[in-house]
């Protein structure tokens, strides 16, 4: 699997002019605190004194899971095309903010299974109708992550602007998540699982157990792409190979919740570059983003919360990077 490349970032020339000039602002040194800190990396990104966003993007891409019938979601799997349907409306949280703040909104069926009728906010990308069920084989096979991963690439290449942020949508996507930050960052399955759309007790206790068998069945997959296939899903499969490809085109990424973070554990495995590019939105609810943030050793600018998903933390902390361009 081939990935443009990715530069690195690493400017000292252009670091120090953006932070001369955001020290000769009307404004004790540093009292503007974390959003001179966003001034600086949006423009060590856009690699320019005069930082501005264009066209910002919103991409949800959309999967079911074989995983899905083992009851790891106190929700059945039709709610992911309900869903998929309610973006398109504008009737989601993702929606209603995206049109606040003036970012373009788009969803892609990366392996839903259902049938969508076309829609100028759709984009059709569908892998299969759903993954396979990884406590008894692999959730994807080779050939079907690698088609993930280009329409991720394929995707980004086609959306104007220079930020992005990507949203999902998955019944049972906290599972595959919680795998791949297991496998990849060393941690126990059960530090790793929480409640996903609201599971009882008893439910994340099932879960765990699942989620031990889906480790158990898949014990060879180590290597970031291997562990993707193995325990991923279609659409965070589609958001891996959307990072890499922003990173490769210097987009402002603004990085949502849980699932979101497992795509891009999965990139920043392949290339750590990717990371340069990034900006954490928030904390979640869910249990696991935590590991996942320490693992980056990022810092999110919001702590709210949010276990919906969807990129809507990306959307509520999106006017920060407006702030700190103004400046």
């Amino acid at each position: 699997m081939n990935f443009a490349p990715i530069s690195n970032l690493e400017n000292p020339a252009l670091q120090a002019q953006l932070q001369a000039i955001i020290d000769n602002k009307t404004k004790p040194l540093g009292s503007l605190g974390r959003i001179e800190q966003l001034a600086l990396q949006i423009g060590m990104i856009l690699q320019t004194t005069a930082p501005q966003l264009r066209e910002p993007q919103m991409l949800v891409c959309a999967g079911d899971h074989g995983l899905a019938k083992r009851g790891v979601s106190p929700f059945p799997q039709d709610v992911t095309w309900q869903m998929v349907e309610n973006f398109l409306a504008g009737g989601a949280a993702v929606s209603v903010f995206a049109k606040q703040h003036g970012i373009a909104l788009t969803v892609a069926d990366c392996g839903v299974a259902h049938d969508f009728k076309p829609h100028p906010k759709l984009r059709l990308c569908k892998v299969a109708y759903g993954t396979a069920d990884s406590t008894e084989q692999p959730a994807m096979t080779a050939s079907q992550c690698e088609q993930a991963l280009q329409n991720g690439q394929k995707l980004v290449q086609s959306l104007p602007g220079n930020a992005i942020m990507f949203g999902e949508m998955g019944i049972g996507n906290t599972s595959p998540a919680s795998l791949i930050l297991s496998r990849l960052a060393g941690h126990d399955i059960a530090q790793c699982t929480g409640a996903g759309a609201g599971m009882s007790a008893a439910g994340i206790e099932h879960k765990k157990q699942v989620l031990a068998k889906a480790l158990a069945a898949n014990p060879n997959a180590t290597e970031p792409l291997d562990v993707l296939a193995a325990l991923g899903g279609f659409e965070i499969a589609t958001m891996t190979g959307a990072f890499l490809q922003a990173a490769a085109e210097n987009r402002v990424i603004l990085v949502d919740g849980f699932i979101v973070c497992a795509a891009l554990l999965v990139a920043a495995r392949i290339n750590p570059l990717v990371l340069q590019r990034c900006i954490f939105a928030h904390k979640s609810g869910e249990r696991g983003h935590a590991l996942m943030l320490e693992s980056f050793q990022a810092q999110p600018l919001l702590d709210l919360g949010l276990r919906l998903g969807e990129g809507s933390g990306a959307a509520l902390a999106w006017p920060l990077l407006q702030s700190a361009c103004a400046v």
